[in-house]
């Protein structure tokens, strides 16, 4: 039993959280419901969690605060948030996706489709290298360089403030939370995009070469991630971080 997923269902219409309860629990999950933050906080406290569906629009704290207050909490920052609402605009889900959502699904949806990303997103990222970093941390310092996790942009080694996409910010911040593991092209292209690796996608490569840039890192003899033929990439430098 302590092997089945826990999956906690924050939504403040109690037939959607009763029905998506259900409906993951027939299918081998085990579904906890809170219909706020304070219960969902509460409900953390007590167990462990595997992966929280949130709703965008509750009472009170919304679901974007919720997700930004998860994302630097010291315990539950790698806690994995699928974020629902009843908006569909592309805005609300690049919101949720910057704020630090894995997965955003637009309401009405089947709940099959939800069981369906919840065990994408859990497969993406239970197979990541264990993160041997504490998430007690605000910059992350690597090679000269340092991340501000609150600011969410990059300082050279001259302070200067280097402006980082979105995938761009998603993705340094998996290698740094892996540094010295090698990651492939599924890994991140589930990580930061969402979706499986097509053999013939690029887009992976075309985003590490950008970021590489932004870093400074030689193009043709990288030293901060390196490519490893046939595996992936890896970031060789060590990283130290602050609270």
């Amino acid at each position: 039993m302590d092997n089945i997923d826990q999956i906690l269902i924050v939504d403040d219409d109690r037939e959607i959280r009763t029905l998506l309860a259900e409906y993951l629990e027939v299918n081998g999950l085990r579904a906890l419901t809170a219909q706020n933050g304070n219960e969902m906080r509460h409900v953390l406290e007590q167990v462990r969690i595997d992966l929280i569906v949130l709703d965008l629009t509750l009472p009170g704290e919304d679901g974007l605060t919720l997700c930004r207050n998860l994302r630097v909490h010291p315990l539950y920052s790698g806690i994995p948030v699928i974020m629902l609402t009843a908006r569909g605009e592309p805005l609300d889900r690049i919101i949720g996706l910057e704020m630090g959502a894995d997965d955003y699904l637009s309401k009405p949806f089947e709940p099959r489709e939800l069981f369906a990303r919840i065990r994408s997103v859990l497969r993406r990222t239970q197979a990541l290298p264990p993160n041997m970093l504490t998430a007690e941390a605000n910059k992350m310092h690597f090679a000269g360089l340092t991340l501000d996790l609150v600011a969410r942009h990059l300082l050279n080694r001259d302070g200067v403030v280097i402006t980082l996409s979105g995938a761009e910010y998603r993705m340094l911040k998996i290698f740094l939370d892996h540094p010295h593991s090698i990651l492939n092209r599924d890994q991140l292209m589930e990580l930061t995009q969402g979706r499986e690796s097509d053999p013939f996608d690029r887009s992976i490569d075309i985003q590490i070469s950008r970021l590489r840039q932004k870093l400074g890192d030689d193009a043709r003899t990288p030293s901060i991630i390196k490519t490893v033929r046939n595996e992936g990439y890896v970031l060789t430098a060590n990283v130290t971080v602050e609270p």
